[in-house]
């Protein structure tokens, strides 16, 4: 037997002339690349501007690429296929760990986030990421009714939570004073949520009128526009949003009784020290509120004909219509709702201003509706808290700033980051972190 033989069929399996000429390819498309963005860096001198060359910097990210490529090549993309394993039948079939430990992950993360405020012993940063990442679970939750459950792409889904932001900010500091005095402030938090819900519902329908015929990437063209047609308005409508100035929205109260020290504060009124931290706990616990009454209005409505309605819209729209489903109230019911939470969500904002609410926000939001799976809930938990503390993280790693080039932080990678970890999902996840979900209903024999 020669050594040929010997070989394994792996080994043979390689295409040598294909791999380096994709190799060349890669290198090719790198430099082209990589020359007008990396290779030369302006640099500002005290009389003119210089380009200085980075060549060396170019040539380590090139073969870092070409290293990374080739990996795949030989141990992804030339992959032997497995051999089939015969399976043999040893008694009644055992439930995967999956389903075992499935029911018991929603109650666990809602204990964990009621004893947040509890374990962190106080610490204000770890109660502000969990108000940040509350509120992006339910903008994830409020845009899976639309993406996730009624199939329709939107693109445009902050400028919702602009809408809310806006009413509660201009309702609570200048409609509510003007009309009802004074008096009304430390409540205008409890009276403009649901309003500002309401407002955000009633933009969704605004916007779903125009698009009830169109699909797919128009669909994402059109609500693309609307998001950003909203932002310019709030920019530049400066006597009614106050334009790039923004709007400061007074704190909310604990049914009246505001955070502050002195007679007639919370702390006062419950005879206790007064602690800035208990502000906080407060806005915390009242997004976690939010935040859950998103999640079971949500799976209620999954169950409830409108729930399957969304479904079926989503698998296919023509033969929606031919079992006699509405399919423009279905829409307009998927745009109002979702738009619904977007507005509750925005009502948590303590500074208002149009840069707040850019294109990049809605497309964070999206990645956190695919990254979770969609149409699944707990997935969509799992990805916000990936995405968005991935952000906090790289906030925390300044100390790298000593081993990168001068100029650079770290915080400007975060966004490849999540592109990459994006990447990386549609290859080896295409489907999110949770494919699995419970059928809207069952069919009993």
């Amino acid at each position: 037997m020669s050594a040929q033989d010997l070989a394994s069929p792996k080994a043979r399996s390689y295409d040598w002339p294909a791999i380096f000429k994709d190799l060349i390819g890669t290198a090719l498309v790198s430099l082209l690349l990589m020359v007008p963005i990396v290779a030369y860096k302006s640099v500002i001198t005290q009389y003119s501007l210089v380009l200085e060359a980075r060549w060396g910097t170019v040539t380590v990210i090139l073969l870092i690429i070409l290293a990374a490529r080739l990996l795949m090549h030989l141990f992804v993309w030339n992959r032997a296929p497995a051999a089939p394993v015969a399976r043999t039948s040893t008694g009644p079939a055992r439930a995967s760990l999956t389903d075992r430990i499935g029911p018991w992950v929603f109650p666990a993360l809602v204990v964990f986030a009621l004893l947040l405020p509890i374990i962190s012993g106080g610490d204000r940063r770890t109660i502000d990421l969990g108000i940040y990442i509350l509120t992006y679970v339910m903008l994830g939750w409020g845009l899976n009714i639309v993406v996730g459950l009624a199939g329709l792409l939107d693109l445009g889904y902050v400028a919702f939570y602009a809408v809310g932001a806006y009413a509660y900010a201009l309702l609570s500091t200048v409609y509510f004073p003007y009309w009802f005095g004074d008096g009304v402030v430390p409540w205008a938090f409890y009276i403009t949520l649901p309003i500002a819900g309401l407002l955000a519902a009633l933009w969704g329908v605004i916007l779903g009128f125009p698009v009830l015929r169109l699909r797919g990437d128009y669909l994402a063209i059109v609500t693309l526009a609307f998001g950003e047609i909203i932002r310019l308005v709030l920019i530049n409508w400066f006597d009614f949003t106050n334009g790039p100035q923004g709007i400061t929205v007074p704190k909310a109260t604990f049914f009246g009784l505001p955070f502050t020290p002195g007679p007639g504060g919370f702390a006062d009124f419950f005879g206790i020290e007064h602690n800035r931290i208990y502000y906080y706990d407060f806005l915390y616990y009242v997004i976690l509120l939010l935040a859950l009454l998103t999640y079971f209005v949500t799976n209620r409505l999954r169950r409830l004909p409108i729930g399957r309605a969304w479904e079926a819209l989503r698998e296919d729209e023509i033969a929606c219509r031919s079992l006699g489903i509405n399919t423009t109230n279905t829409k307009l019911t998927a745009f109002a709702l979702g738009a619904m939470f977007g507005g509750f969500a925005g009502s948590r904002q303590g500074f208002v201003s149009p840069e707040s609410f850019v294109f990049i926000e809605s497309a964070i939001i999206l990645a956190i509706v695919v990254l979770g799976g969609l149409g699944s809930q707990i997935g969509i938990v799992f990805a916000a808290i990936a995405i968005m503390g991935s952000f906090e993280l790289f906030r925390e790693l300044s100390v790298l700033q000593d081993y990168l080039p001068e100029g650079t932080d770290p915080v400007h990678f975060r966004m490849l980051a999540v592109g990459l970890a994006m990447v990386l999902m549609m290859r080896f996840r295409p489907r999110g972190f949770v494919t699995r979900r419970q059928p809207t209903v069952f069919l009993k024999e």
